[in-house]
């Protein structure tokens, strides 16, 4: 529908400034409030309903504050309800920024030592953009379109926590789709993978509590940094002799602490592990075996441990709502500029809802091969992408309502 993008366009300025403001004062982790604030400002603004939704459960906390998040009691997500009756579609937008300082020299660039250097200001500026669209065309909707603005995207859980907050019920969502801009590629192109669309991610936090005690008498003592140093190198093993060498997975040691001084044989350790692959079998086989060899090891050398587990699944799309939904968006972007690409071997948290419901994820263009990648202190966007990133995510929701609403018609 090129009238959406037309609409989409006149309002180009607000999704900007919408995007700039939140660029500003970007959040790390599940509790983003300054954020979350400014998004029901917006919606309340544009008067649509709307309510915080999110539990952060005791051991999710404990596995943040492991990980570097501040800890905090709450999630921070944000959810708005569009529409009166009829068949149910989300649209999701991510809103945490990362612990990282901004070197863009933008004039908006933020100041607070976290940034917005994967995207998330803009996908909460489109989807704002998006509701401000389907507002104006309300009464003509023929269902709901729930609106998802999460927190805590780069923690791995964010969306999980509005999920269990009830997010999908009342009303009962029946399909969810979400998008993510991407600095290196051309704006206005979409990729998308029909099905596996990013890797599944876990980290393992081990806690080992060993005997500390004077270098001269190690026969005294029991060394939690000799055991993690033995773990490091057995865990390592894992990948090339367990794992088939034609799929893709990765094991990485990326945290061993521990010691104060060379004379003196310390009492504790900590390791982060972290795994990524594309393949499920995989991912359920190393959630299985890493706990085993750390049994083994710490046992062995007579230390106790405590193992923290933080699981990400991969994000599985619907192959017919992928093959449905890249023809509302080509109406859109030109349906040359939609294309299938390989999936993404990094996390990406849409897959707690994408497993509960069928599921769409697609990659905006919104930079070029010359500009600096995601998660990079310099990375920028162009922001033609956005009224289109809007315009999009209407047009999905609307066509799929209106196919949506026909097929139901049809089977009664």
């Amino acid at each position: 529908m090129k009238e959406l993008l037309a609409k989409a366009k006149a309002i180009e300025s607000q999704i900007a400034a919408d995007r700039r403001y939140l660029h500003q004062i970007p959040e790390f982790g599940v509790s983003t409030p300054q954020t979350a604030a400014y998004v029901a400002q917006r919606l309340t603004e544009m008067g649509i309903a709307n309510h915080p939704c999110g539990i952060h459960k005791p051991e999710d906390r404990q596995v943040a504050v492991l990980s570097g998040s501040p800890d905090t009691p709450h999630s921070t997500g944000v959810v708005g309800l569009i529409g009166k009756s009829g068949p149910c579609f989300l649209l999701r937008a991510d809103m945490d920024g990362l612990p990282l300082t901004e070197e863009t020299g933008l004039p908006y660039a933020s100041q607070n030592g976290c940034m917005h250097a994967c995207g998330h200001d803009a996908h909460a500026a489109m989807l704002l953009g998006a509701a401000q669209l389907l507002k104006d065309m309300e009464d003509q909707l023929p269902g709901q379109i729930k609106l998802m603005f999460q927190p805590g995207e780069e923690m791995g859980y964010g969306s999980r926590t509005m999920v269990e907050d009830g997010l999908l019920e009342n009303p009962k969502v029946e399909a969810a789709m979400a998008l993510h801009v991407w600095s290196e590629t051309e704006a206005g192109k979409l990729r998308y993978c029909p099905t596996v669309t990013s890797g599944s991610m876990v980290t393992f936090y081990i806690l080992i509590q060993g005997k500390g005690g004077h270098s001269s008498e190690p026969q005294k003592t029991i060394d939690p940094l000799m055991i993690a140093n033995e773990l490091s190198a057995a865990l390592n093993l894992i990948i090339p002799r367990e794992v088939d060498p034609d799929r893709f997975a990765t094991l990485t040691v990326g945290v061993i602490r521990s010691g104060t001084a060379s004379n003196i044989i310390p009492d504790t350790a900590e390791m982060a592990v972290s795994i990524r692959t594309l393949t499920p079998e995989i991912y359920e086989h190393l959630l299985k075996r890493v706990p085993e060899v750390v049994e083994g090891y710490v046992k062995a050398w007579r230390g106790d441990y405590k193992l923290y587990v933080h699981k990400t699944p991969g994000t599985v799309c619907d192959a017919a709502l992928s093959e449905e939904l890249k023809d509302y968006a080509g109406e859109i972007l030109g349906t040359e500029n939609v294309t299938v690409s390989p999936p993404m071997k990094g996390a990406e948290d849409f897959g707690w809802v994408s497993r509960c419901v069928p599921g769409f994820f697609g990659f905006l263009g919104a930079g070029g091969p010359r500009n600096y990648p995601m998660h990079n202190p310099r990375m920028t966007i162009d922001e033609t992408a956005l009224p289109l990133g809007a315009a999009v995510l209407a047009n999905c929701a609307v066509e799929w309502l209106a196919a949506h609403k026909q097929q139901a018609v049809l089977d009664v």
